[in-house]
């Protein structure tokens, strides 16, 4: 700030420069040291005593003003005395103040050497109290204290918020009584980005899928093997059921489901893929049907997939439908290669 030095300075630096000037030039460093650190300590204090933060309102403003620019100046000046010492501390004291350091001679003792309306970069505290082991100690007693406390807070605004929101949640995580069973599920277009041979299942493959979700891909088993060769599978686009709960298959921890349509006898079964455009990550729909999907939980509490999953088979020429309804995504319709009449699981 551009205001008039304080009536009384933070400390006398003409003394405190002579004093220590005559300390270095005869090689008492500790002395020097002990001189500057002491000159920290009088400014310190005088900002202690002066207390700006209390001076508060426009009335006040230009008192507030005085003693800050009488500290940011006490405490340019006084870093050219660590520079011997601690010359990383000092330089970083000069870079917060936007003000390079000068020949120690130089400095205005009245403390009017950084310019007015100069940026201060406040940033990151150069140097933390090192304290003793019983204020460690205590220190650390009482942040656990404090800790514990919060935790048992959060746990207990946690606790009445779920009460609250229980039976609206668990409403809502079902879904309305008469939205359409498919807009229930989370179906969407899947990329396969691996694919191995489960280790311990021969009509298994492990797969993982991109399914656009920021975690990464999931891994999913699906009985695919003897249908399809292994490096028929990687790069491959297809229609994933996300909201299903995890489960173990043969040891490997499936997270999704993989759809795909079978020939009544068995002997056939044709993955049920997007169009080789669209986008991966997208949500598969049928028009004129709307709503979102629920949660793993109410799927399986409610046995909704099973539901759905009755209505799901291919029609004309593969294509993926359910209840009679096409099963589309923004770039067109969804299907399997051949089969036709088909049911999709």
């Amino acid at each position: 700030p551009d205001v008039s030095p304080p009536p009384t300075p933070p400390v006398d630096f003409a003394s405190v420069r002579e004093t220590y000037a005559a300390k270095m030039d005869s090689y008492e460093l500790e002395g020097g040291a002990n001189v500057a650190i002491a000159a920290f300590r009088d400014v310190n204090g005088y900002l202690t005593e002066q207390a700006p933060w209390h001076m508060k309102g426009e009335e006040r403003a230009e008192e507030r003003k005085i003693v800050v620019r009488a500290v940011l100046e006490a405490v340019y000046a006084l870093a050219h005395l660590l520079l011997p010492f601690v010359p990383n501390g000092a330089s970083a004291i000069f870079t917060k103040l936007n003000a390079p350091p000068r020949k120690l001679s130089e400095l205005d003792s009245n403390f009017r050497n950084l310019t007015a309306g100069t940026k201060v970069d406040v940033g990151d505290i150069l140097y933390t109290k090192i304290l003793s082991q019983e204020e460690l100690s205590a220190a650390e007693a009482s942040a656990k204290k404090k800790e514990a406390y919060a935790e048992a807070q959060r746990r207990k605004k946690e606790k009445k918020a779920a009460e609250i929101a229980k039976s609206k949640a668990g409403q809502k995580a079902a879904g309305a009584a008469d939205q359409p069973g498919f807009t229930k599920m989370e179906i969407k277009v899947g990329l396969i980005t691996k694919c191995w041979l489960h280790p311990d299942a021969d009509k298994l493959f492990c797969e993982e899928i991109d399914v656009g979700e920021e975690g990464g891909p999931r891994q999913i088993a699906s009985g695919l093997r003897g249908h399809y060769e292994l490096a028929d599978m990687e790069g491959k686009k297809v229609l994933v059921v996300c909201n299903l709960k995890s489960s173990k298959i043969v040891g490997f921890a499936s997270n999704g489901m993989v759809l795909a349509a079978k020939s009544e006898d068995g002997t056939k079964v044709e993955l049920v893929v997007p169009p080789e455009d669209a986008p991966v990550g997208e949500r598969v729909y049928i028009d004129g049907l709307d709503g979102e999907p629920i949660t793993s939980a109410q799927v399986k509490k409610r046995k909704v997939w099973e539901a759905v999953a009755n209505g799901l088979k291919t029609g004309e020429g593969g294509a993926a439908m359910w209840e009679g309804k096409a099963i589309v995504t923004s770039k067109g319709q969804c299907g399997a290669a051949t089969l036709v009449g088909a049911p999709i699981s």
